[in-house]
């Protein structure tokens, strides 16, 4: 009896003690460590690799996170291999090759930061799983950074790319095959090759395109290239520059837009290209040629005539030359539309101008009037089309701190299908000269005359842009209260804008330098900067 009254007292107790710990668990300190592998079938580092699956062991619980974007295969495969269990939290990863292995070749499966740890996400950064196909393993390695040629900003995850100079090495390999050694900036500029085989190789950067492509398609990638060829081993640390490649002049079938307005696209350099009518037309056809801003297009305004359904075209540029029909179909007709320039406010530097979305062929300057305090009219001015007939700018001397506007009266513009514009009224103002800055430059390191001096928004957009082939002080006058930005452009073929570079003419971008201090300008005040290029 007393023994079954302990056992029934023992219990109660325990009951009691198990009910006091109930509460707010601890969880114990958080888990700040990352996974790390335990062991690997074949061994990581294995010598004469003969296996088509890999199994790799860590000490916790992991997930592989953004896999698509961080595995880096090298080198690459055509086959792509299995790599499981995607999505769900393991102790292991399982890869099945695909492909057959070269012989006598280490090969990098870099998994990036892809690997994490599943409860607190810790990253095991740089993760590589190595082998050779031979009786060692390749221990070379090179590094370096990618940067943009002209952008302040370098886009990440940037492809680097090795291809082996040997016998059979050509400069059209970029194209056709994939590269000997592959590695990745990932989320940063730095790029490093590790475990490579000494040689001569082709260094390439890469960025556009579908993944895992590492075959150089001009139309949708940007390369950068090291100028000669990289001699592993190599203490160098090499910056590659990132830039998109002027592509060939190609001429698109030509689109009709509106009854008498024909687009021709293009990609290349449509300058000087000739756009020629082939088809049988009335003495009298009239047409004309415009560039559509901030398109790869040409438009081309014809004024319709009786009977007419297609019109044939020969276009052509020195050696390209091509041929074009376009059925005419549709009867919408595009009415003149013109746009103001400027904001509520005219810089005492700048010119009064409108824009129409059709040519203009005449302009009526009795039907133009512009008046300062609303009542007195300026008589004093000068009216007149910009080149491709799509602007019109009204100059005359401005006056500090005074109101202007301008009246055009019905019948003022006529457009190349002869058509007016209703009454169009134009209100705005000018400022004092002390509400203006200026901003002197004395550029030091330049090693190469001429210069292009860009002065920039806090967007990079250019506002103003100085031509100097000496050394000199520059000068951007009248600048609004407001920060700004420099680019400096090396100009080597003295063209007066930044030139892109190509590989197969081994012509690297020209140069370009960002001032990396905001400049601020205040209202009347003279502003002195020292730039120094390096």
């Amino acid at each position: 009896m007393k023994q079954r009254l302990f056992y029934i007292i023992f219990a109660v107790t325990l009951l009691a003690v198990s009910c006091a710990k109930r509460g707010m668990p601890s969880g114990g300190p958080k888990d700040e460590t990352a996974p790390y592998l335990v062991s690997a079938s074949p061994n990581n580092e294995t010598v004469n690799f003969d296996s088509k699956k890999v199994r790799i062991n860590f000490n916790k619980y992991v997930k592989l996170q953004d896999l698509f974007n961080q595995l880096i295969i090298s080198p690459p495969m055509e086959n792509m291999p299995e790599i499981t269990p995607v999505g769900s939290a393991t102790k292991f990863i399982n890869i099945k090759i695909n492909d057959t292995l070269a012989k006598n070749t280490t090969y990098i499966f870099n998994f990036g930061n892809s690997v994490v740890g599943n409860n607190e996400g810790n990253i095991l950064h740089d993760f590589k799983y190595v082998f050779s196909t031979g009786n060692y393993i390749d221990s070379l390695t090179v590094s370096g950074n990618v940067v943009d040629a002209f952008d302040r900003e370098t886009e990440k995850n940037v492809s680097v790319l090795l291809y082996e100079v040997n016998n059979k090495f050509t400069d059209s390999i970029i194209y056709k095959e994939n590269p000997k050694y592959i590695s990745n900036t990932l989320d940063s500029t730095y790029f490093q090759f590790t475990n490579l085989k000494a040689g001569k190789y082709v260094m390439v950067a890469l960025k556009g395109g579908s993944q895992n492509s590492y075959k150089f398609n001009p139309k949708t990638m940007k390369i950068g290239f090291v100028s000669e060829p990289v001699t592993i081993p190599t203490d160098t640390m090499y910056t590659i520059k990132l830039f998109k490649e002027e592509l060939p002049l190609q001429v698109y079938k030509p689109k009709e837009e509106y009854q008498g307005k024909l687009d021709f696209g293009y990609e290349g350099n449509a300058d000087s290209l000739q756009i020629d009518v082939i088809s049988e037309v009335p003495s009298d056809f009239t047409y004309f040629i415009t560039k559509e801003k901030e398109k790869d297009t040409l438009n081309y305004w014809f004024k319709p005539y009786e009977g007419i359904d297609s019109l044939s075209f020969n276009v052509h540029k020195k050696e390209y030359a091509e041929d074009f029909t376009v059925k005419l179909r549709t009867k919408k007709i595009d009415s003149l539309n013109v746009t103001n320039n400027v904001t509520r406010d005219l810089h005492l530097k700048d010119t009064f101008n409108i824009s129409a979305n059709i040519p203009l062929i005449s302009v009526d300057t009795t039907k133009i009037q512009l008046f300062e305090k609303d009542s007195v009219e300026v008589t004093q001015k000068n009216i007149y089309l910009s080149k491709d007939k799509i602007n019109l700018y009204i100059d005359f001397k401005k006056k500090q701190n005074e109101n202007y506007k301008i009246d055009f009266l019905p019948g003022a513009l006529k457009d190349f299908f002869e058509e007016t514009n209703d009454t169009l009224q134009y209100r705005f103002q000018t400022k004092s000269i002390a509400d203006y800055g200026n901003l002197f430059l004395d550029i030091e390191g330049v090693e190469k005359y001429p210069i292009i001096v860009q002065l920039l928004d806090e967007n990079d957009n250019v506002l103003q842009t100085i031509l100097s082939d000496k050394m000199e002080t520059i000068k951007f006058d009248q600048l609004e209260q407001n920060s700004y930005a420099l680019r400096i452009i090396i100009d080597e073929n003295k063209n007066g804008k930044w030139d892109t570079g190509s590989f197969l003419n081994k012509e690297q971008p020209e140069e370009v330098f960002y001032y990396n201090s905001k400049i601020k300008i205040r209202p009347n005040a003279d502003i002195f900067e020292k730039v120094i290029l390096k």
